[in-house]
């Protein structure tokens, strides 16, 4: 028996001696986060007849809102003490797209707080921690979202999936791909996505609903945030946008209006490294993509306390804008200079 085998039958039996389920994912949840979290949701419930819910610690990004049963998911902002109540009640617990359950915030303390439930990882982001009773951690995969496909082809078989569950995985594998042209593309990943297309998905409008439902204000704020507050540094190697609250305001700034924004220096010929640096309340959000071999995950690291992919990756920073772009561009110089791999 081999080691996924073993897995899968683990969760097998603990699915077996469940009757609540909990689904969380991250703060601030993006495609794949919500994508996979929903699928998962459906085949717990459906397959396995669970009680299930769905929980994000914030509201999600509006291009996201016109997904499959979206509007079943639980939010521990808007609902603290329901959320509460269902995660003291869970007999398991998934945590899907991140592996630190600290980063929660305050639903983390639920979590925690819960201590005879199961907790099962399924995830594809780097060093995961031992606190889980079971990990499904696949760094070498694109997305959480197909994390959720292959377990559940082994799980229970593909045909657990209705059109529903099908365009969430989609959804999570085309936003953490970059709409399929970033790395870990693989044939079977294009085998998957064969499936979920068979199953009905409806890719044009996906599209649509993911790429072209945009407000004015966050279109220009795009245009205001590449004319105006693009910045190149050593010698076009790299590059970083800023964005204060107060722009943001001017803009009648949104959750995920930003979304993207940091690629779009990668698209200008020479650039290695592309930064985003976000002002919230306590802290700068730090979002950085790469190039090729140029790692981004070891100078999240590094640099700015996060992690994440090699080409996608994302950090906070404590001290003012100003100090942030400073620090950014002297330690990108370095850290380019060694050849951008941390060697």
């Amino acid at each position: 028996m081999n080691h996924l085998t073993e897995k899968i039958e683990s969760l097998k039996e603990m699915l077996s001696a469940a009757h609540k389920a909990v689904v969380v994912t991250h703060t601030n949840p993006d495609g794949d986060a919500i994508g996979s979290s929903l699928a998962w949701s459906h085949i717990l419930q459906h397959s396995f007849g669970l009680e299930v819910s769905c929980i994000i610690p914030n509201r999600y990004p509006g291009f996201l809102s016109w997904q499959p049963h979206i509007s079943e998911v639980l939010i521990d902002k808007d609902t603290p003490e329901e959320v509460a109540r269902v995660v003291g009640e869970a007999d398991i617990i998934f945590c899907l797209d991140f592996n630190l359950i600290d980063r929660l915030e305050n639903l983390a303390e639920a979590i925690k707080a819960n201590t005879t439930a199961k907790r099962v990882l399924i995830d594809h982001h780097l060093n995961p921690p031992a606190e889980f009773d079971l990990a499904f951690s696949h760094p070498e995969l694109c997305s959480t979202a197909y994390v959720v496909y292959t377990i559940v082809e082994d799980l229970v078989g593909t045909d657990a999936l209705d059109t529903d569950a099908a365009t969430n995985l989609y959804v999570g594998i085309m936003t953490d791909t970059g709409n399929f042209s970033f790395s870990s593309l693989t044939p079977d990943l294009f085998r998957a996505v064969a499936v979920l297309v068979e199953k009905g998905i409806n890719i044009s409008a996906i599209n649509t609903s993911v790429y072209n439902t945009f407000t004015e204000d966050r279109v220009r704020l795009l245009g205001h945030s590449l004319c105006n507050k693009m910045t190149l540094v050593d010698h076009g190697k790299a590059a970083y946008i800023s964005l204060t609250e107060r722009e943001m305001r001017k803009f009648n700034f949104q959750l995920g209006d930003s979304e993207g924004f940091v690629n779009y220096p990668l698209t200008i010929v020479g650039v290695k490294i592309s930064a985003m640096f976000l002002a919230t309340r306590k802290f700068i959000r730090v979002s950085l993509r790469s190039r090729g071999e140029t790692d981004v995950n070891i100078f999240a690291r590094r640099y700015f306390g996060g992690g994440g992919h090699k080409n996608a990756a994302g950090g906070k920073s404590f001290v003012s804008m100003a100090q942030t772009v400073e620090y950014f561009e002297r330690v990108v110089k370095e850290y380019l200079a060694e050849g951008g791999k941390g060697e």
